[in-house]
């Protein structure tokens, strides 16, 4: 292929202009999540070749299935490109660890190659978006990312040409914290036990976009882990995607394909499916009766008491390791609401020093416990944003700096970040009416999405 691009692994995408030059969110090898994930489908020798191969590598955010240092250590590219994010975590890790970096700026073109640019957007929750121009061709890699303000900007792009591509995640809802118990410890059944209909959700992401196609992505894993295997049953093979997608003006593409952006030819690339082996926790560190010391607690309790916005919104946070409860108190006397967090001693520690706590919420080991009232989200929008992206990611623990960081993506986009705001205030709205399982809700939220299409 002279000039093109493919689609493989689980949020990999592979530029060429007559030469590899571009791979994105490359996890090649290993497992992610403290073992948890590893990978649906096989990467085929010659797409890991031109990966190898390619100039530059680059890295939308810091969840293992996208940055993975030992994957890095098999590539051969000249630069990482990032996106512009306040603390810039990312780019110091990379820079210490002896990499060339390269933080694009927000929302401007840059060339890679003669026939190749890229247009980067940093978002105020820690996560980036790649616009890929291919030979005049442009490629929508959303990945992970959820619209924070951006969305219309990027629509105003994707009018520009006549053929686009959104790559960007999807499925039945498993890659976030869906490992949760009631006080009575009874697991409360997560969202993705209901297997919606993915394709609904893709049709609609592709009208509020406007591309022409659409290509399942950044959801490629299945559970290892003999203490997170049990939620294998959630994830989203990639025959799910085409259940219940119509559209109008979109097509939806297989999942692994290469499309010469010359010829405007598809061709599918159909790797070999991973054959999944259960692995003990005992193989990634963790043991379960392991207990923590008291110069650890006291660590737990450093980790966490700083994060500010956690004591206007929670009393208490409890971690419990070996059986042993260690409660940390973040409003005296009162204990109405709060976390019980259930977790190994080797992965909760190791998520505490290197800040990246996410990565146990993601990896559906760890149980969770809610006491007190929660809405819908569960662990949405008081927890997960302000300890997993702008703590640790963005390094925003207190008002003041909480103050500065948002200010600093404010003034990327003003009108576009005060829209955002109301909307998510409307959406948040929306969801505390009626019960996600309700007919009342389905219809109010499929409301929503249309009238932000229009």
């Amino acid at each position: 292929m002279d000039v093109g691009f493919e689609t493989v692994g689980n949020a990999t995408v592979i530029c060429h202009d007559r030469v590899p030059v571009l791979v994105t969110d490359p996890w090649l090898t290993g497992a992610a999540y403290f073992g948890s994930w590893t990978f649906s489908h096989d990467i085929p020798p010659e797409q890991m070749e031109a990966i190898q191969n390619c100039e530059f590598a680059w890295i939308s955010h810091g969840h293992p299935d996208h940055l993975c240092g030992d994957s890095l250590k098999l590539l051969r590219v000249k630069t990482i490109l990032l996106p512009d994010h306040r603390g810039n975590r990312i780019c110091d890790d990379l820079k210490g660890l002896g990499y060339n970096v390269q933080v694009l700026g927000n929302r401007v073109w840059t060339r890679l190659s003669d026939r190749i640019r890229v247009l980067s957007i940093a978002d105020y929750n820690q996560d980036g978006v790649l616009l890929i121009d291919v030979n005049g061709r442009l490629i929508v890699n959303l990945n992970d990312a959820a619209d924070h303000g951006w969305r219309s900007f990027v629509r105003s792009i994707v009018k520009q040409y006549k053929t686009s591509f959104l790559l960007k995640l999807a499925g039945f809802g498993d890659a976030d914290m869906i490992n949760f118990f009631d006080e009575s410890g009874t697991r409360i059944l997560p969202s993705a036990a209901k297997r919606e209909p993915v394709g609904e959700g893709i049709a609609i992401e592709a009208s509020l976009y406007g591309t022409k196609y659409v290509v399942p992505f950044s959801s490629m894993h299945r559970y290892q882990r003999s203490d997170s295997v049990w939620a294998d049953v959630y994830t989203t093979d990639i025959t799910d995607y085409k259940v219940g997608f119509s559209s109008q003006s979109s097509e939806l593409l297989p999942a692994f394909i290469r499309y010469d952006c010359e010829r405007d030819r598809l061709d599918e690339i159909n790797p070999p499916r991973r054959t999944i082996t259960v692995h003990k926790p005992e193989e990634f560190g963790d043991n379960w009766s392991e207990p923590l010391d008291a110069a650890e607690v006291t660590e737990l309790s450093q980790y966490f008491k700083p994060i500010s916005h956690l004591h206007e919104h929670f009393d208490f946070l409890n971690v419990r390791v070996d059986g042993k409860d260690n409660v940390i108190e973040l409003a005296k006397n009162r204990f109405r609401r709060g976390i019980t967090f259930e977790v190994p001693r080797n992965s909760l520690m190791t998520a505490v020093r290197y800040q990246v706590f996410d990565d146990l919420l993601i990896g559906n080991f760890m149980k969770t416990t809610l006491h007190g009232k929660f809405g819908l989200e569960r662990l949405y929008p008081d927890f997960t944003p302000y300890v997993a992206k702008y703590a640790d990611n963005g390094k925003a623990r207190t008002k003041e700096e909480l103050g500065q960081y948002f200010e600093a993506y404010r003034m990327q986009a003003p009108f576009e970040y005060f829209r955002h705001a109301i909307e998510t205030k409307s959406k948040r709205a929306i969801v505390s009416l009626a019960s996600a399982d309700s007919g009342v809700y389905r219809m109010l939220a499929r409301s929503y999405h249309f009238m932000k299409s229009l």
